[in-house]
């Protein structure tokens, strides 16, 4: 149990009111999937935006031709959103039909999920045959100055550092994770944010109007020291700070994307079924096995 579900309720929750004003990383996700979505061919009856919020994809023009789209979140939302309907519910526990659906998406909500290839798996069995998912979530560049300003700054006043910031998946991992989920045709890639803030303390307010504080299950439950935030804050500006003053706070987000399995989609080639070869493709000569271009054994030279 990496994650305390209960708080990932509680913050949520916590920053609703406000979120309009800290929401622009799930506007820009949201419209990026809106993006991809739109270069497939494809028509999508039914779907769902898992982890929702207060419904950035549902705003889209790419969800806008969707004929029904349902929101699924740990938390309600305060107003109404553009889903045809919405459901509160965790996403490790997804309460979906198996079968059912064309399209899920999920922006920025599976990186506090604690078994993520088993949520993956719910979703895959969700969608029909040939449906598809594409889902975002934090890489391992996210936040890397916070991390290295907290770690050194709490070693500094406490002699210790305890855990504050959340892992993350590296992209190598994340055709693998779609792969042990059962999705076709995976495809993984990334985007670095670079976001500029005043002082880290303003990055600090930002995260928590996010709902993207600390939720690790073994946390420390005391506040932080403020020495360690004044230090921390120090470490910060002194290190990531342009030549105008500003911070810098790197965000790397995730793509991914895969398909249920379908006959119709395309199939690796069996082991020695190619009927060319790369030699003519390239228009080279192919050299005898260990020989080179000079016609010498390398391991006699």
């Amino acid at each position: 149990m990496v994650f305390d579900r209960g708080l990932v309720a509680m913050r949520r929750a916590r920053a609703l009111p406000g979120l309009g004003d800290h929401d622009f990383l799930q506007t820009h996700v949201a419209e990026e999937l809106s993006d991809r979505l739109m270069a497939v061919q494809r028509d999508f009856k039914l779907a769902a935006e898992i982890g929702a919020r207060a419904g950035a994809f549902a705003k889209t023009e790419a969800a806008r031709g969707i004929d029904r789209l349902f929101g699924f979140d740990l938390v309600a939302p305060l107003s109404k959103t553009n889903h045809a309907g919405f459901v509160v519910a965790d996403e490790e526990r997804l309460p979906l039909t198996e079968g059912a659906l064309d399209l899920v998406v999920a922006p920025l909500a599976l990186h506090v999920v604690n078994d993520l290839p088993g949520v993956l798996t719910q979703i895959r069995r969700a969608l029909k045959p040939d449906g598809l998912f594409m889902g975002t979530l934090f890489g391992g560049e996210t936040l890397t100055e916070l991390r290295q300003a907290l770690m050194e700054a709490e070693v500094e006043t406490t002699g210790g550092a305890s855990p504050r910031v959340a892992p993350v998946v590296d992209i190598r991992d994340g055709g693998h994770l779609l792969q042990r989920a059962g999705f076709a045709l995976p495809v993984a890639d990334a985007d670095v944010l670079t976001i500029r803030y005043d002082s880290a303390l303003h990055l600090m307010a930002d995260l928590a109007g996010m709902g993207e504080t600390n939720v690790l299950a073994d946390r420390h439950r005391r506040f932080m020291k403020r020495s360690t935030i004044t230090r921390a804050i120090q470490i910060y500006q002194d290190r990531f700070a342009d030549a105008d003053g500003r911070v810098r706070a790197s965000f790397e987000v995730l793509y991914l994307s895969g398909w249920a399995p379908h006959e119709s989609q395309q199939q690796p080639l069996r082991p020695g079924s190619a009927k060319a070869r790369l030699a003519d493709a390239l228009g080279t000569k192919e050299m005898p096995a260990g020989e080179t271009p000079t016609g010498k054994n390398p391991k006699t030279q």
